[in-house]
């Protein structure tokens, strides 16, 4: 389903996967958007895509787990326009390893781009989402912030965290008129879901054989698509979603519904 988004302006994280699906979701609805990311290839392949298409997305070098970088992007959206309607934080990094094994340097990285990155954006771009008198923060969570795999400590707690966060600014920033949601994906086909593929992959399995045991464990039978995401994304940022704030959406093919016995 589409929404109406014309003459709404939406920053989003994450140049590839969930964040490009959902800048373009919002933009194929009219929006204009200020897409950010760190990984200069993507941004440019990013910026061919919605030049192919003829979409208002602008692509930034950005780094959300740098204070910097993101007080320097928002200050070019500031520039640009007075107004913010939705910021969508999409940015994430997969990190493998336990107590035992996972590095002080990888924990705190970890929580930087998937955590940390969510209060620096809405903290840099509150006074442009005030104004709109009805803007909309969806961050983008896991279902490994319920429910988790072995080894996934650092980004466990990052998603955990991130459910957290959702409902304190959502109660705080309801004053505002500024509502706050997460979604919550299981495997969806993405540059980080490849790269988890490409680490959990033996015997001479490929990524793609990876993936289709990944779907398998999803009653639904597949893994997930960034349209599906860029879909539920818009809708938590449409008018339709008005009275929906403080929750969390998994998005997840009935994978946390399925009991492992």
């Amino acid at each position: 389903m589409t929404y109406d988004f014309a003459g709404k302006v939406a920053a989003v994280t994450g140049s590839s996967g969930i964040g490009l699906g959902a800048a373009l979701h919002l933009a194929r609805a009219g929006a204009r958007v200020f897409l950010g990311g760190i990984d200069a290839a993507l941004n440019a392949k990013a910026a061919e895509t919605a030049r192919d298409e003829g979409l208002d997305i602008s692509c930034h070098q950005v780094d959300v787990a740098d204070e910097g970088s993101v007080r320097s992007w928002a200050g070019e959206i500031a520039a640009a326009t007075d107004v913010l309607h939705a910021l969508v934080n999409a940015a994430g990094q997969q990190t493998y390893g336990t107590v035992e094994d996972t590095s002080p340097a990888e924990w705190d990285h970890c929580l930087a781009v998937n955590l940390r990155s969510c209060y620096l954006t809405a903290h840099c771009l509150y006074p442009l989402l005030k104004v709109a008198g009805g803007a909309s923060v969806v961050h983008v969570a896991s279902v490994q912030g319920h429910n988790n795999q072995n080894k996934v400590l650092a980004y466990a707690t990052s998603k955990g965290a991130v459910h957290a966060m959702t409902r304190a600014m959502a109660v705080d920033c309801a004053t505002d008129q500024i509502r706050v949601n997460s979604i919550s994906p299981g495997s969806i086909r993405t540059p980080l879901l490849e790269y988890g593929a490409g680490q959990l992959a033996t015997g001479g399995k490929t990524i793609d054989d990876m993936i289709e045991e990944f779907g398998k464990s999803h009653p639904i039978g597949r893994v997930g698509t960034t349209a599906e995401t860029g879909s539920l994304i818009a809708f938590l940022c449409s008018d339709a979603a008005a009275f929906i704030t403080g929750t969390d959406l998994r998005i997840d093919g009935g994978l946390t519904a399925k009991l492992g016995v």
